[in-house]
């Protein structure tokens, strides 16, 4: 490995030290030199592609924010959206947009060596407002949009459609035919893949960083497609995984770096999965619901050595506690649930304060309708799972909506 590239992984482990979210989804990009055609960095999903000489200038943590704005973009899906719009004016406004969060969020250090798109009246903005604000500034200011954009920032990357490298002055990068083949082209099924990748990967590395780790903005993103496209099963395997993932340690090398050459830290795990389940019997949630749930809950326990279950129903009182280990792990399936009166949600936390029960993630499963209270926020780690009510949204944690029939069905 060289200097450059030993640089490039300290800056890589340090955001994964410092803002697990960043930093996992740093570590599966590989890194890649394209001196031959950018100018300062690049990815097109998968990897990074840096320059020599921009590398050099930046410090470590410059560096961080730098893996940080290529990530931005895979996140929020830049690549090839422009449409009909003016491409460099789109390449502008993403770069506004993504840069305010990462200032925001105290991601490594802010860049200036070069002049980027920096500028707090954007904040909160998605790049297609930004970019109407800025359309709409040439138009008051009676400007082409070429004359507006020279007195702007400049992108601080080359932005990637999928078909080549775009220049950061607005031009697509001219290329003889012996350099072209270096910048990446990718075909639609390829484009999709990676998409579909980056999706997955953004779920996975929110759920291993923990609450509290990720940037609100890329929340509410995971939340828009968690809520849309996968199922409670697949969103409570990811909790669950994210509780064992507990630390880093050199000492357990990740596998991740090694095609790299790089010696990345490994997760030390936990010994014990301890959770909670608080199941709602008021009304809406029947016997069916209940063992359904029950029945994925051992399926996901049989994946692991070790683990410690507290079990209980509720209505406005807390009924049939029962704890689960590896050695009663089959009586699970035989707890007879139990309630029918009213919604007190707050008895949980009540029953778990009472009782020394401090689980590192608490699950409810309920219809969402509670007569106070959703609970204490600050106790502990919450994932709600609402059957039906898909108005439902619990004031932290994360709200996840369960239907009836697409967990019976496997769906």
């Amino acid at each position: 490995m060289n200097a450059i590239e030993e640089k490039l992984t300290t800056a890589r482990v340090g955001l994964l030290l410092k803002t697990p979210f960043f930093g996992n989804m740093a570590t599966r990009m590989k890194i890649i030199n394209a001196d031959d055609w950018c100018q300062t960095a690049a990815t097109d999903g998968r990897n990074f592609y840096y320059n020599t000489e921009f590398v050099k200038k930046l410090s470590t943590k410059k560096l961080e924010f730098l893996f940080a704005h290529e990530i931005g973009h895979c996140v929020f899906d830049h690549f090839g959206r422009a449409g009909s719009r003016n491409r460099q004016l789109c390449n502008i406004s993403q770069d506004y947009a993504i840069n305010q969060i990462l200032a925001d969020e105290k991601i490594g250090e802010v860049i200036d060596e070069v002049p980027i798109c920096l500028d707090s009246q954007y904040r909160g903005l998605a790049w297609e407002e930004i970019y109407d604000k800025l359309y709409e500034k040439a138009d008051i200011q009676e400007i082409t949009l070429d004359q507006l954009m020279e007195g702007l920032g400049e992108t601080l990357d080359e932005h990637i459609n999928g078909d080549g490298a775009q220049g950061q002055k607005g031009q697509d990068k001219e290329q003889d035919s012996d350099t072209r083949g270096k910048a990446p082209v990718l075909t639609k099924e390829e484009k999709q893949k990676i998409k579909d990748e980056i999706k997955e990967a953004m779920i996975q590395s929110a759920a291993a960083a923990g609450a509290g780790k990720t940037p609100g903005a890329i929340q509410r993103l995971i939340k828009d497609l968690t809520e849309a496209k996968m199922n409670w099963r697949e969103i409570l395997r990811m909790n669950i995984q994210s509780i064992i993932k507990n630390d880093y340690s050199f000492t357990i090398p990740s596998r991740k770096g090694w095609h790299t050459g790089a010696i990345l830290p490994g997760v030390k795990n936990d010994e014990t999965i301890d959770i909670a389940i608080a199941v709602d019997m008021s009304g809406s949630i029947g016997m069916d619901d209940a063992k359904v749930f029950f029945s994925e809950i051992k399926g996901i326990m049989d994946q692991y050595e070790d683990f410690s279950i507290k079990v209980w129903c509720f209505d406005t009182e807390v009924y049939n506690y029962a704890e689960f280990s590896q050695d009663n792990v089959e009586e699970l399936l035989d707890y007879e649930p139990k309630g029918g009166g009213g919604t007190e949600f707050v008895v949980n936390w009540d029953f778990m304060k009472e009782n020394a029960i401090e689980p590192k993630k608490f699950v409810m499963f309920t219809d969402g309708y509670p007569w106070g209270s959703w609970g204490d926020e600050n106790y502990c780690d919450t994932l709600f799972i609402v059957k039906g009510n898909e108005r439902a949204e619990a004031p932290f944690g994360q709200t996840v909506i369960y239907e009836k029939d697409a967990a019976l069905h496997g769906e």
